[in-house]
């Protein structure tokens, strides 16, 4: 079931109208094969990599089978939980009644303080599912805080962003943000007030600790997003640093996509009779068309990424790359093509990565090329299409990536390349 460039039973051709995304009079400078080298131009776009290649080709092929939304069972209306007034008025101002699962099984066991295990998949509402109970605790305990830790500057903004849709940047809630590429005399200074929220990556939060600008005995709550991806990215001996650090009432709260390996050690560890809610396995979304793209020999790899770019059905587009280099590469042949495209990853500065971001969000690009920290540094509702121009390496980087498109009921596409012999 693979993508074939002769296929159009799955995607249909653009016209040769001039809204064309790029000026198919250019064509005739990227149909050369010299340019690229052998094996689809794989050599320019990063350097050879064995892991990859050991992940089951079958893993990239499924058909969508959308789950109906009437199989999900809710519980809770927002309203049975009690909140604050205030916090109830601002969710019933933006409309919000009902709570998506994972807020509806988690809410109330962290409005009781007890220990959490959320495991949901991507897109599912789970920033909210710990912002909306410890804003309740703030507000009936105003010296409360908590931290909490993300494992990307993009993630930890959102969720700075998600905190002032609720607070409107008022009722008396302050947060600061403490992430790299951005100075950290400001962050330090903005520290010295009490802070309800402490926003942060776990390598620039542990700088600031050693730096004496955070006082670990203020929190009694701390929230781990992503904690798998964290983990992924290196961030174990940080994050461990931490949570050691931390007085041994503070409530814990670990959100995921997934568990395994050095997670469930760590939440075996540090957690304290945790309430499980379990509302994902280690499987892809069920919205969202899985299939591969076979390179061979004889393929030029730039030439069936555009093939593809250039169907009506893709819309908005995030391309994955293994390295920064890649990415960069792919990004400027893609613009010298006439391509709106954005790129990000890790060597890009704090104010350029946001730059890029909004543009992709206000579809002055539709697309974006980025390494995997994007597949958890991105809140896009509306991608359609993820393509893996590079595999990723394993079964948790595909299953966080493809999670970017198919999101909020939508059917989305996965695409990955593949070479073939």
């Amino acid at each position: 079931m693979a993508y074939s460039n002769n296929s159009s039973s799955r995607f249909s051709n653009r016209s040769n109208s001039s809204s064309n995304r790029y000026n198919n009079s250019s064509r005739s400078s990227f149909g050369s094969r010299s340019r690229f080298g052998g094996a689809g131009g794989g050599r320019r776009y990063g350097r050879k990599k064995s892991g990859p290649k050991q992940l089951d080709q079958s893993l990239f092929v499924k058909v969508a089978k959308p789950t109906p939304a009437a199989e999900v069972v809710i519980s809770h209306t927002f309203a049975d939980f009690g909140f604050a007034d205030w916090i109830q008025q601002a969710l019933t101002e933006k409309g919000m009644i009902n709570p998506t699962p994972i807020q509806d099984q988690s809410i109330k066991s962290i409005m009781e303080g007890k220990d959490i295990i959320g495991l949901a998949a991507t897109g599912t509402g789970k920033t909210l599912a710990f912002l909306l109970p410890l804003l309740h605790k703030m507000t009936n305990n105003p010296k409360d805080s908590a931290v909490i830790l993300a494992p990307t500057r993009e993630l930890a903004l959102q969720i700075e962003q998600e905190l002032h849709k609720i607070t409107n940047r008022g009722k008396g809630i302050y947060s600061t943000v403490c992430i790299g590429g951005t100075p950290i005399r400001k962050q330090m200074f903005r520290l010295s007030r009490h802070n309800q929220f402490i926003i942060a990556t776990p390598g620039r939060f542990k700088d600031l600790i050693n730096r004496k600008s955070i006082d670990m005995n203020s929190f009694s709550t701390i929230v781990l997003d992503e904690v798998d991806r964290m983990l992924d990215m290196g961030f174990i001996d940080e994050i461990r640093y931490i949570l050691e650090l931390l007085p041994k009432n503070t409530q814990k709260l670990f959100f995921s996509a997934t568990t395994e390996g050095k997670t469930k050690q760590l939440m075996e560890t540090f957690l304290v009779d945790p309430v499980s809610v379990l509302l994902s396995e280690n499987i892809s979304s069920n919205n969202v068309h899985q299939d591969i793209v076979p390179v061979t020999r004889n393929d030029n790899k730039m030439d069936l990424l555009m093939d593809i770019l250039n169907k009506d059905e893709v819309k908005k587009v995030l391309i994955f790359c293994e390295t920064k280099i890649a990415v960069e590469n792919l990004y400027r042949d893609l613009q010298q093509h006439g391509f709106d495209v954005e790129s990000i990853h890790g060597d890009k500065t704090q104010m350029h990565r946001q730059i890029a971001l909004k543009k992709f969000k206000n579809n002055e690009a539709w697309i974006m090329i980025g390494t995997d920290v994007a597949s958890r540094g991105i809140d896009v509702g509306d991608i359609t299409h993820v393509i893996n121009y590079e595999l990723p390496r394993t079964e948790e980087d595909y299953i966080h990536r493809i999670g970017r498109t198919g999101r909020g009921g939508k059917i989305g596409w996965a695409l990955t390349f593949v070479k073939h012999q």
